[in-house]
């Protein structure tokens, strides 16, 4: 499998962006309009952040879901025994938000938000007629005026070689929502399974940027944008020493949002975070 960058200023990137997705569950851009600079400033004070024990002050509540997850409280993939090897903050429109840090985190949502908008007019305008007839309503305004949309600052920190040998920085998953959005992070690592059931390393140059596919538009599509297993390679040699440091955007739809005759946009969110283990039953 091979998934081909694509030019954001080429006339022709909705359609190319569209039928990678579709081919691969990844589309990737290059000269897209978000801010590198912005994007390296989270990466850097964010990392500081985690470094320091006032992460701990806003540790997540179930009610909410938004906050500090330690590596105790960390996602378990479907299908795994062994949490991933990973700490992350949360941010929601309405959430809590560190003092420690900038705003950047917040206009970074704002900026990402209005690209992944338009992102989703692209897969819906080259949905074809068959797959358009399944949508409740225009894709983009199933992220109207959302709350759940959720930004994600991610920290995979160093390995020291006393992990469990079956834990990995992200076990093998697939996403719960409509589209990823995810800038390349500070270290390669990320890979998907092609159609060929084979392992393949996502193209991360810094400055690219990664989309793919989750569930929820793999449920409203029919299948037609699968939603594809990707995973974070736990890295080796001096790779190890390094702290990973991503900022997955994940657009989720208003919970009331008919995804499919058997689901809503809520009820297929509360099944996933049972599975996850991250919220009870």
């Amino acid at each position: 499998m091979h998934i081909t960058p694509v030019d954001y200023r080429d006339p022709e990137a909705a359609r190319k962006f569209s039928e990678s997705l579709h081919d691969t569950g990844f589309g990737v851009l290059t000269h897209h309009p978000l801010s590198q600079e912005r994007i390296e400033s989270i990466y850097k004070e964010w990392l500081d952040f985690f470094h320091t024990e006032a992460k701990s002050k806003y540790a997540f509540t179930e009610e909410h879901m938004d906050g500090y997850f330690s590596p105790t409280v960390s996602e378990t993939a479907k299908g795994y025994q062994k949490r991933d090897l990973k700490e992350f903050f949360h941010i929601y429109p309405n959430g809590r938000y560190p003092a420690e840090v900038s705003d950047a985190a917040r206009l970074y949502y704002k900026e990402a938000s209005a690209l992944a908008e338009e992102l989703l007019q692209w897969v819906e305008q080259y949905s074809p007629a068959e797959v358009k007839a399944r949508y409740s309503m225009p894709l983009s305004d199933m992220i109207t005026g959302s709350e759940q949309t959720l930004l994600r600052v991610l920290h995979y920190p160093p390995l020291n070689g006393d992990e469990d040998k079956d834990a990995v920085r992200a076990a093998a998953h697939g996403d719960i929502n409509l589209l990823t959005i995810l800038p390349a992070a500070t270290t390669p690592g990320l890979q998907v399974v092609g159609k060929d059931k084979e392992w393949h390393d996502v193209p991360c140059d810094f400055g690219m940027l990664i989309v793919n596919i989750g569930d929820m538009l793999d449920e409203a599509s029919g299948g037609y944008y699968p939603s594809t297993i990707h995973r974070v390679l736990n890295p080796t040699g001096e790779a190890a020493k390094q702290s990973r440091v991503s900022l997955p955007l994940f657009l989720h739809p208003r919970p009331d949002v008919k995804l499919s005759e058997r689901h809503t946009a809520g009820s297929y969110l509360t099944e996933r975070l049972i599975e996850l283990g991250v919220k009870k039953k």
